[in-house]
């Protein structure tokens, strides 16, 4: 009998408690405290004032958006290094899962850049009315909104993979493995109803669709960051099959 755990993977948890959990301050800070501020609903008109008026509280909210894509890219890393000697296949299932999400998730600041061009000086925008112009910027910045929605199933489906890694290697508590498997299958069920029926939220609000599965990632990154992984004692020979 062996531990399956080695030091890099120790260091590797390390990493991913710390990715998640800057990712999220990151995230919520960008969205919720410098982004949503600007935009004010079904005003195509004062959104572009706000956002012109504060043109570098909407630009740090971006670099927070492609630094939470950078995060993810070392999460999604370091969580390959803990899970390969698990099941190699499905952490790299997994990664490549997340990998998705991540180019898809920075499509959004390259929408909102566009945006932010519509609502520029160029003279060659000079041939549109400002409120053509206006119009089309907050469509831009809505469609980060399909942005996410679209990467959402491969969010969930990495999540799904990871939890179900979790609960399989025993490396974290295994009720929080289970709760996490149950919270992120959830998430791509929600995601692929809401992008068939988009009245869906009406039913079930879309902050429930990723909630759970955000309390579980984070809750996660914490257990990696201040638990570490739980030694597990294998079979010589296991570690590593697919």
């Amino acid at each position: 009998m062996t531990t399956s755990v080695d030091n890099s993977q120790r260091i590797a948890a390390k990493v991913a408690g710390i990715a998640g959990i800057l990712g999220f301050i990151l995230v919520v800070f960008g969205n919720y405290v410098l982004l949503d501020p600007l935009i004010v609903p079904r005003n195509a008109v004062e959104t572009a004032h706000n956002i012109l008026a504060h043109q570098t509280q909407f630009r740090l909210a971006l670099a927070c958006f492609i630094t939470y894509g950078i995060g993810g890219i070392v999460l999604l890393t370091a969580l390959y290094v803990i899970f390969a000697p698990v099941n190699r296949g499905l952490a790299l299932a997994g990664a490549l899962f997340r990998l998705v999400f991540v180019m898809l998730w920075l499509v959004a600041p390259l929408n909102s850049l566009g945006a932010l061009r519509l609502l520029g000086n160029s003279t060659y925008l000079q041939v549109f009315e400002s409120e053509r112009l206006q119009a089309l910027a907050r469509a831009q910045i809505a469609a980060s909104f399909d942005d996410y929605y679209v990467g959402l199933p491969f969010f969930g489906l990495a999540a799904t993979v990871c939890a179900w890694l979790w609960l399989k290697s025993g490396y974290i508590a295994r009720g929080l493995s289970i709760f996490g498997v149950i919270a992120s299958a959830w998430c791509v069920i929600c995601a692929f109803i809401y992008l068939i029926f988009p009245d869906f939220n009406k039913i079930v609000n879309d902050y429930i669709f990723d909630s759970p599965m955000a309390l579980f990632e984070l809750s996660v990154s914490f257990w990696l960051l201040l638990k570490g992984l739980k030694p597990v004692a294998t079979v010589p020979g296991q570690a590593g099959a697919v």
